[in-house]
């Protein structure tokens, strides 16, 4: 769609606001930029940077204790971050404690990907790009067309 220029935010719910706060900020290193309050003083969400123009919302009082299990289930399956180094990437967040669901490889659209899960059971997907993998291809096809 034209006038869109990235993907601002997604947004989570949380079970434990603190433990998840623990993994996005302390061990995954995302700053906090913000908290919104509601009426009665309580935390509604909290902001966390990814990138200047990339931002994960964390909302406090999840109804379930996990996100859904299957990957077929209605719903954000997980979320992707691309990463420069993957292996230097895991090796950080390895040292921090966190284990990974699955250690880097090659993806089937040739990037080299790797898995975690947060508390909460949201899956996340880090992903080095490689320099001819398929969106990357299918971007230069797309400009070629003048999409």
């Amino acid at each position: 769609m034209k006038g869109i220029t990235s993907l601002g935010h997604i947004a989570i719910n949380v079970v434990d606001l603190d433990k998840s706060l623990d993994y996005y900020v302390n061990k995954l290193g995302f700053p906090e930029m913000l908290r919104l309050k509601r009426d009665d003083g309580e935390t509604w969400l909290v902001y966390l940077r990814i990138t200047d123009e990339q931002y994960l919302e964390i909302f406090p009082g999840a109804e379930n204790d996990r996100a859904p299990a299957s990957w077929h289930t209605n719903g954000m399956t997980h979320m992707c971050w691309t990463i420069d180094d993957l292996d230097a990437t895991c090796d950080r967040i390895k040292a921090t404690g966190i284990k990974l669901l699955s250690e880097p490889k090659a993806g089937l659209d040739g990037n080299r990907q790797a898995w975690l899960e947060d508390p909460d059971g949201n899956r996340i997907e880090l992903m080095e790009m490689h320099p001819d993998c398929l969106q990357y291809q299918a971007i230069r096809r797309l400009h070629a067309e003048g999409v």
